[in-house]
């Protein structure tokens, strides 16, 4: 089994998502603590520009976006599955529901004045504004939903997911899927890290069952790592073969080609390299990094924009 290192921090809510999955999966793991706001220039000299969190990387592979690192670890670990049949484009897409939409409408309800005062308890004043700027500028100036309409979303969202755990422990059925770990992580950071907010759950205790259930699951087996190792670890490998996956080209690109891909609309910090693998569900680029070597830097196709890179002018 290929050593797999995940760069986060502990109160990452999509890191908890991933670390969740590996407890699921069983799979052992090395924690690289990473900060949480810019500058980040370890995971830069990894991912060549995408700065979000967490990343997982085995050896001089990089993979971003926690959609794509289940695809891995699924890939990697097939049972018990995150996408048992016959849910899984329902757990797909609820996945992608969560991690979106209700993901920023909990973090716009966990971040008002109550909720970032015991975030933010202890540490002095610079840090949440660097915070506050660093995500300011991650959502590109665009700004959060006012508290109130997030609470009356969240409240929404909350009846919706315990009507489908009636008669199920699970959001689809007896075991977690995918969904499951999508829509825990920002109820996670509600419950764990703003408990004055947590009211919010009392008309639906069948949520804070079903999560509690989802907490037991654990982290599994993992051990520190410093991110110099990690990086000499990149340094030290050869990307893996790439999957014969059918080349589909949607934009015109063709593989060889020099590219940017970013995210299409929170840390769109883009990363350019040569694009080696463009196939239904995910893109790769190669890149040259001083310090890490020859790496692939690896993407999901959904979120992600593919653009034909900016020739310098001489």
């Amino acid at each position: 089994m290929p050593e797999l290192i995940l760069h986060h921090y502990p109160t990452s809510p999509f890191a908890e998502k991933i670390r969740l999955m590996l407890g699921y999966k069983k799979l052992a793991w090395k924690s690289v603590i990473i900060p949480m706001v810019m500058p980040k220039p370890d995971v830069v000299a990894l991912t060549g520009g995408y700065r979000k969190t967490p990343i997982l990387q085995i050896g001089a592979d990089i993979y971003c976006d926690t959609a794509l690192i289940a695809d891995v670890l699924e890939r990697m670990q097939p049972g018990p599955s995150f996408y048992p049949e016959p849910s899984k484009g329902m757990g797909r897409t609820l996945a992608q529901w969560a991690d979106t939409t209700l993901f920023w409408t909990a973090m716009s309800y966990n971040f008002q004045p109550a909720g970032a005062a015991q975030v933010f308890a202890g540490a002095p004043p610079e840090a949440a504004k660097a915070f506050a700027a660093d995500r300011q500028a991650m959502r590109g100036g665009a700004a959060r939903m006012p508290a109130a309409d997030a609470m009356v979303a969240y409240k929404s969202y909350l009846r919706r997911l315990s009507d489908m755990l009636d008669d199920t422990p699970f959001l689809l059925g007896a075991k977690p899927s995918i969904a499951d770990f999508a829509a825990y992580h920002p109820l996670w950071f509600t419950r764990n890290r703003t408990p004055a907010l947590v009211g919010i759950f009392n008309a639906t205790p069948a949520v804070l069952e079903w999560m509690d259930r989802m907490a037991a699951i654990g982290h599994g087996e993992f051990g520190t790592f410093s991110a110099p190792d990690a990086i000499a670890v990149a340094a030290a490998a050869t990307p893996a073969p790439l999957h014969d996956d059918i080349f589909q080209d949607d934009h015109g690109i063709a593989l060889g080609s020099r590219v940017t891909i970013s995210s299409e609309n929170f840390g769109v910090e883009p990363t350019e390299g040569e694009l080696v693998a463009a196939t239904r569900m995910h893109m790769t680029l190669r890149r040259l990094d001083e310090r890490a070597g020859l790496v692939h830097v690896h993407f999901p196709r959904i979120g992600y924009l593919l653009k034909a890179a900016v020739k310098a002018e001489v």
